[in-house]
């Protein structure tokens, strides 16, 4: 065939909006969309015969059906949602980069039927008249923590933003240097406290940081106390840090307020279930720091947040701060993280339906019993060209927290006999089901705690389609 007649296949715009197949669709896509890609793809092998030689077009398929299963496919990936639901295989619980922590499947009917039409966000009821927004929050977060007051903004760097813009603007801030950390995507706690208006004042070294360190900073200009907690890193070996108990003790005597960010809020002992202990946010509080901060997307196992607590006097301040309005919650948020923080009323209640803390406290026989079931539906494939094992683990927490702490974990291993591991983990992840997976010594393996049991089927589904 000649070029000539390769053009000649091509159809007219009309001719393919005619066609049946893509009638089908028509009601289910915006007709302008629709025209875009239809032109698009028909422009695409169009500029495909120019750039060819005729030799290299003689294995080139060209038809209207073609041509049609493109136009979908084009119209299908500009309409989805490019947010998209991922399969995490990677051991990693809090995975910043997959959403951090998953919701509970448990409040998801509850959380629609309040806020899929209008609800009372500034409205109260008994009132009838206006209401604040941060209402819905303050008691149940006043009964797990035990602070006097509350304040919910957008996440936790707005928090500490906003809290050094209230009690601390043009004035210093004293912070021991080892605990001036960088948090994800590139920002730094001295960042934040200079965009909160805040001089920063760092003593101690790196290492070690003594008491007498904050007490030879202050001045008139200083106009508060600072601990950062490192979630997401330890410094080991020839360390010293002071704590709460005696910055608390130092803030009354120099009447100033004592701030601590705690990135990652954690309200479980996980002592109790075998792992290192993490400061709880109730903690914080039972010593007597005035105002504590930290997220609502980590270890809490609720939407992106930040949840300042504290005395009632400061917090009151940060409320009138014209800034919060810039920062604030929308009915989204706050009604998935109340229902989020009613699970903690009941801790065992908590573990068993919040999905990252179920995750942290499995136990060996249930990741046992998960591999064995995944593995199960894998043997049954009987494919040839793919072996599957069970093998020994380690899950992280993520997220920032509890940076140290490897969990005994079970994988599986797959072992591709005519593909390469990192082919498999490209075809995997550029699936239609997304599956995220780690290579590491020539292994391509899926950690079975992060992974959810009714995603093991599809698991297997997407594995038939690569070796099938």
């Amino acid at each position: 065939m000649s070029k000539r007649e390769y053009f000649s296949l091509l159809p007219s715009v009309e001719e393919v909006l005619n066609n049946e197949d893509l009638k089908g669709i028509i009601n289910d896509y915006p007709r302008d969309l629709l025209v875009e890609k239809t032109r698009f793809v028909i422009d695409d092998f169009r500029k495909i015969i120019v750039s060819s030689k005729v030799e290299e077009l003689l294995d080139f398929e060209l038809n209207i059906d073609i041509i049609v299963k493109n136009i979908i496919e084009e119209v299908k990936d500009e309409y989805e949602l490019h947010l998209t639901k991922v399969i995490n295989g990677t051991g990693v619980i809090i995975h910043t980069n997959l959403g951090r922590a998953p919701i509970s499947e448990t409040i998801k009917e509850d959380i629609w039927n309040r806020i899929g039409g209008y609800c009372n966000l500034e409205y109260d009821i008994q009132k009838g008249k206006r209401g604040l927004r941060y209402d819905h929050l303050e008691n149940i977060i006043k009964k797990l923590t035990g602070a006097e007051d509350v304040l919910v903004v957008n996440n936790n760097a707005a928090a500490v933003l906003l809290v050094l813009s209230t009690l601390a603007k043009e004035k210093e801030v004293i912070v021991s240097r080892g605990e001036l950390v960088e948090i994800g995507g590139s920002f730094r706690v001295p960042d934040v406290m200079e965009q909160g208006g805040a001089k920063l004042v760092e003593v101690g070294t790196t290492n070690k940081t003594h008491l007498r360190d904050y007490k030879n900073a202050i001045n008139e200009q200083t106009a508060a106390l600072m601990k950062v907690h490192t979630s997401n890193y330890k410094i080991m070996g020839f360390t010293k840090e002071v704590s709460l108990e005696e910055l608390r003790v130092l803030a009354d005597e120099v009447e100033l307020p004592l701030i601590e960010d705690l990135g990652s809020g954690v309200f479980i002992d996980f002592s109790k279930y075998n792992l290192k202990y993490e400061p709880t946010v109730k903690n914080s509080i039972d010593k007597g720091v005035d105002i504590v901060t930290f997220s609502g997307d980590k270890i809490l196992g609720g939407p992106q947040a930040g949840i300042i607590i504290g005395k009632s006097k400061y917090i009151k301040k940060m409320k009138e701060n014209q800034l919060t309005r810039a920062l604030r919650v929308d009915k989204l948020t706050i009604a998935t993280l109340e229902a989020t923080l009613r699970l903690y009323l009941d801790e065992q209640k908590a573990i068993e339906n919040i999905p990252g803390l179920k995750m942290i406290t499995m136990s060996e026989e249930e990741l046992t019993n998960k591999a064995d079931q995944l593995l199960d539906i894998l043997n049954k494939l009987d494919l040839s060209d793919v072996e599957f094992n069970i093998e020994k683990g380690s899950s992280q927490v993520g997220g920032g927290a509890l940076p140290l702490e490897y969990i005994d974990s079970k994988v599986i291993n797959i072992k591709p006999k005519n593909i390469s591991v990192n082919k498999l983990e490209e075809k995997l992840r550029l699936s239609k089901s997304h599956i995220i997976g780690r290579v590491y010594d020539d292994k391509y393996i899926l950690d079975v705690r992060t992974i959810f049991e009714n995603e093991f089927e599809i698991v297997a589904k997407e594995i038939v389609n690569i070796f099938n």
